[in-house]
């Protein structure tokens, strides 16, 4: 097993490599604006680094988001890309999964990211491998009561620190863990879908950017 793990819908672009026992390579660089141009040579750092072609992987794992249009779509792309020349599968899982896993906690817990809009996708944790609710977004705010207590995972706490006081680590998403709780879910027999999520991207609202409903006309009549 090769699993090349790739998830673009946080502000980290991130790839990691994980021969089915450990993560062989990982890269990750935070930019929100720049998930194209970084993804592809982070994909060939990792390969370089592990000393490993990319014909040499069997398995992609794309994070499906939640997460902003434009950035989440880059990684989902290429891992669909990859996939079919490979003529390999490709796993969904949640973004905010691979967050939950990469904190390791045996408590309740929540999952929170910055959605922008001054809005986070969040979701609930019984520990680190178990989510109890779909992703949602909303305001801080508007769940600080029902979450009091919980200690919160991700940037959604960094941001909002008055509505989430019990803030832990990790703040950005990282694929080496996203890789890792593939191979957890591959080994225990997961990989006919049972462990994850189709590789489409998981929107929870419509995108930022609108066709303009009035055109103005500029050719001769």
């Amino acid at each position: 097993m090769l699993l090349l793990a790739v998830d673009t819908a946080t502000p980290a672009v991130t790839v990691a490599l994980h021969d089915g026992v450990s993560v062989l390579a990982a890269e990750s660089q935070v930019d929100a604006r720049r998930h194209g141009e970084l993804l592809l040579p982070a994909v060939d750092r990792v390969l370089a680094e592990a000393s490993l072609a990319l014909s040499a992987v069997t398995d992609l794992v794309v994070g499906v988001g939640p997460g902003p249009y434009t950035g989440l779509r880059v990684g989902l792309v290429t891992a669909a890309a990859f996939g079919s020349t490979l003529g390999v599968p490709v796993h969904g899982l949640c973004t905010l999964d691979g967050l939950a896993y990469a904190a390791g906690l045996d408590e309740p817990f929540v999952v929170a990211t910055d959605a922008r809009r001054k809005e986070v996708y969040w979701a609930r944790y019984a520990d680190s491998r178990t989510r109890l609710t779909e992703p949602a977004v909303d305001r801080p705010a508007d769940i600080a009561a029902e979450l009091a207590g919980l200690p919160v995972v991700g940037a959604g706490g960094v941001l909002y620190p008055d509505a989430f006081g019990d803030v832990r680590a990790p703040e950005h998403q990282s694929a080496a863990a996203l890789a890792s709780l593939a191979a957890e879910r591959l080994a225990a027999g997961d990989g006919d879908g049972g462990g994850f999520l189709p590789a489409l991207p998981l929107y929870l609202r419509r995108p930022d950017a609108q066709v303009p409903k009035n055109y103005k006309v500029v050719t001769p009549k």
